[in-house]
């Protein structure tokens, strides 16, 4: 399938307007906008049901942007030998990496080991032998054990005191909120309609069966009812609400957990090589370099905060800055180096006695009397396969009942939107070929190859965009502001024009990251592409004014802890 045309803010209105043709009932309504509800669209589509999906803040805004950002293949279950688990997030991790491999890059990690410490150096050796085992890890990849001077050689920051050596094996970091945009843009390619600031307000029955949902749009402030055969609870913290919702919320149940990320800038903690090591409490922390940029986290603790808008708290700040000057004393960083964070909340499945840390990630698909189908649980790198387990109970459904067929699952090698690059062994000769004919069309090289990085075959939109704009000049903002550069203009084009994003937040978090990663290009860059918004939309003064508040608020809440939980409302 080529890559995706026309995924527009615009066009919100009208596709909800298609999912509520009563005359062409959905197959499928998928309510939440993660990558859990992403994929579950995108396999339904690609089968060639009838699909829509509602998202009541901005696509992947919950969890789905506010992880550790890895694709990891679960080293952390062997140890509390959910064997399973680890051989099946294991492979998924492969096929996510070769179906999406401009979101997602292979990143060596040192696991450092120290007397007295969680890990031995043999049972550090065994495991991540087995690991390598049941992930299936290519030869080139596999785990190797480094010496003392070989593991201070790989990250000097290190602590030396106590230190045995180290295990050296390969993780996969992504782009959480990108991974799940180019789900979505694939599933919209292939027939699925899926709009974000759109709400379930209430659910549907006839003989108390359910048959679909009103829906309000947030931004418009209509309201419209979907019929669908089928509707899935992929709503992520919010699946217990809406089971209430249906009077179903009984047996097992949501234990959310918060995890905390911080970033500082690599001139103050200068991370050579992504570390993944023990607190002294116990627990397993990552501290990772990206994009000039060192992140640490995450912590694990029972939240009962605001659901839409969980934040750093001082508490948050100080466990982690204290387990970063433990493993790297030299550094001695304070509050005043965290340039950013984030804090995402964890949808697990409640088990009695156990801890947010010893909490099973295994995912759980549940179907109440009223037919709503729940998937809770679960993790990122696994989002393929639930979305194949969902949608085969789905199509069983729709056969058994409605008499509709369709075909089996055929995600396991379809690429997402911007993969069609020749899968990862393809990507670097594709990057250099981009950057190549952006220069014979006078497009700075150095913006063609992050925007080819980072949007995959989605690339050549962005360097027509460019070359118009070099053209006639990138937009202004107003009348008296400079204009937007390339670096800014192009990708805010294409985010409006095929991300459907509609607020500078939706821009900034969740298109670029640039708020976690670069938080003072944001605030350079807050005001013009608010008013290139606002042009765009045809916003009024209030209007404008409300979303400017909001990332002000998100700016703050990235910056500053808060006690109590919250940074205020954004989706309304």
């Amino acid at each position: 399938m080529a890559a995706i045309d026309s995924f527009t803010g615009k066009d919100r209105r009208h596709l909800l307007e298609q999912m509520a043709n009563p005359a062409e009932p959905l197959d499928l309504l998928v309510v939440g906008g993660g990558i859990t509800g992403a994929g579950i669209a995108l396999d339904a589509a690609a089968r060639g049901m009838r699909v829509g999906l509602v998202e009541m803040q901005d696509f992947a805004a919950g969890t789905s942007s506010r992880s550790t950002k890895l694709v990891h293949g679960g080293l952390r279950y062997l140890k509390q030998l959910e064997i399973g688990v680890v051989a099946e997030v294991g492979r998924e991790r492969a096929i996510v990496y070769e179906n999406g491999p401009h979101v997602t890059t292979p990143e060596r990690m040192l696991l450092p080991i120290y007397r007295g410490g969680t890990f031995g150096r043999f049972s550090t050796s065994l495991g991540l032998r087995v690991y390598d085992f049941l992930a299936g890890v290519k030869r080139g990849e596999r785990r190797s054990m480094l010496t003392v001077a070989a593991t201070l050689a790989r990250e000097p920051l290190l602590k030396e005191d106590g230190l045995l050596g180290g295990g050296y094996y390969v993780e996969y970091r992504t782009d959480d909120a990108r991974l799940t945009l180019e789900v979505l843009k694939e599933a919209a390619a292939r027939g699925a309609m899926a709009v974000n600031y759109a709400k379930v307000t209430e659910f549907r029955y006839e003989a108390g069966r359910l048959i679909g949902a009103e829906v309000q749009d947030l931004a418009g402030g209509q309201t419209y009812e979907l019929r669908a055969r089928k509707v899935v609870n992929a709503a992520g913290p919010w699946v217990d609400a809406l089971r209430e919702m249906d009077g179903s919320k009984h047996g097992k149940m949501l234990q959310l957990t918060k995890g905390v990320h911080l970033v500082f800038d690599q001139g103050r903690f200068p991370l050579r090589q992504a570390v993944y090591f023990d607190t002294p409490d116990g627990r397993m922390v990552f501290a990772i370099p990206r994009d000039g940029k060192t992140y640490v986290g995450t912590t694990d603790t029972v939240y009962h905060g605001e659901l839409a808008h969980p934040c750093m708290t001082k508490a948050d700040r100080d466990y982690i800055l204290d387990a970063v000057n433990g493993m790297f004393p030299g550094l001695a960083v304070t509050a005043a180096d965290v340039e950013s964070s984030w804090a995402g909340v964890r949808p697990l499945i409640y088990e009695e006695g156990k801890s947010p840390s010893e909490i099973s990630r295994k995912d759980e698909i549940w179907e109440s009397a009223s037919g709503l189908i729940t998937i809770a649980g679960g993790k990122l790198t696994g989002y393929r396969k639930m979305a194949e387990l969902v949608v085969d109970r789905v199509s069983a459904k729709l056969k058994r009942e409605f008499g509709r067929s369709f075909p089996p699952c055929s995600t396991r090698t379809l690429p997402i939107s911007g993969g069609q690059v020749g899968g990862s062994q393809g990507l670097p000769g594709f990057v250099e070929r981009k950057v190549q004919e952006a220069a014979e069309r006078g497009i700075p090289q150095e913006f063609a190859a992050k925007w080819a990085a980072r949007y995959g075959a989605n690339v050549d939109r962005l360097l027509a965009i460019a070359a118009e704009m070099s053209a006639s000049g990138a937009p202004a903002a107003s009348a008296d502001s400079r204009r937007l550069p390339l670096e800014v203009a192009v990708p805010l084009r294409y985010a409006l024009e095929a991300e459907m994003a509609m607020t500078p937040a939706d821009f900034f978090v969740r298109r670029t990251g640039a708020l976690m990663f670069d938080i003072a290009w944001v605030r350079r860059w807050k005001e013009p592409v608010t008013m290139e918004m606002a042009r765009y939309f045809g916003w009024s003064e209030e209007v404008k004014r409300r979303w400017m508040a909001e990332l002000d608020r998100a700016l703050e809440g990235a910056a500053v802890p808060k006690n109590p939980e919250g940074i205020g409302g954004i989706s309304g």
